[in-house]
């Protein structure tokens, strides 16, 4: 899964099966550019014990719009995954190194990494969805955080998002866009406070509570106006909007 749906789906292609013969590593980078692996429960240890720490990881979560590398296509999570972030505003995964063409993990490399043989997915496709990991994998156990998770969860889900963009028709009924809007003030306003009263690092973020609903909904068509303090929306469609 890649995190922001592109405007033309298939822009970044799909991973091809090919010969065996031809299946050998090159060192290309190509599957690291396509964005992070999701995580498994072969994976857990390697968070827990600090391999691949909580900063560099980054929760999609169910609802929410992405693009299948596997599949090459736009689909909603029907659950939540966790996997690790891109660079910046890139999908290139965190840990890959572009100019030594190669991994900072790699000898902890997360499993579907290592499911993946270079340009033949076959092994990747049979684990891809299975006995992946939650955020409740991970911090379930740890009191007062998965609190928070859960409460922004309450208040903000993706798919409570999803649901009332769904029910959104033009032109748009000012108080179901107020509700959306509450939503994204609601989203803002924790992790806002999450910082500043716990002084957890901003990078944890996206990570306990998943991208900011400001940021998902443009994958709907919609951006985020501020004005004298107030948000509205405004729809504004893409080429290739999936839809």
């Amino acid at each position: 899964m890649t995190d922001i749906p592109p405007e033309k789906p298939d822009e970044r292609g799909t991973i091809d099966s090919v010969s065996h013969a031809e299946a050998g590593c090159r060192r290309c980078g190509t599957c690291c550019r396509k964005g992070g692996p999701a995580l498994h429960v072969a994976d857990v240890e390697r968070v827990r014990s600090g391999i691949i720490g909580l900063e560099s990881l980054l929760t999609i979560r169910a609802g929410e719009r992405v693009h299948d590398n596997v599949r090459n296509r736009v689909v909603s999570l029907k659950k939540e995954i966790v996997k690790i972030r891109g660079r910046g505003d890139t999908w290139t995964c965190l840990f890959y190194d572009d100019e030594a063409r190669s991994c900072g993990i790699y000898d902890h490399r997360p499993l579907e990494c290592r499911a993946l043989a270079c340009r033949d997915p076959s092994e990747l496709k049979r684990i891809y969805e299975q006995d992946r990991i939650t955020r409740k994998d991970i911090i379930g156990s740890i009191q007062g955080l998965w609190d928070l998770v859960q409460t922004h969860e309450a208040r903000c889900s993706q798919q409570k998002l999803a649901a009332m963009i769904a029910r959104l028709k033009a032109p748009l009924d000012p108080a179901l866009a107020n509700d959306i809007c509450g939503c994204i003030a609601y989203d803002r306003h924790l992790r806002r406070l999450t910082v500043k009263k716990s002084g957890i690092s901003p990078a944890l973020l996206d990570f306990l509570f998943g991208r900011p609903l400001q940021q998902t909904i443009k994958t709907y068509g919609f951006t985020v106006i501020e004005s004298e303090g107030r948000i509205r929306l405004h729809f504004s469609p893409w080429k290739g909007d999936p839809s």
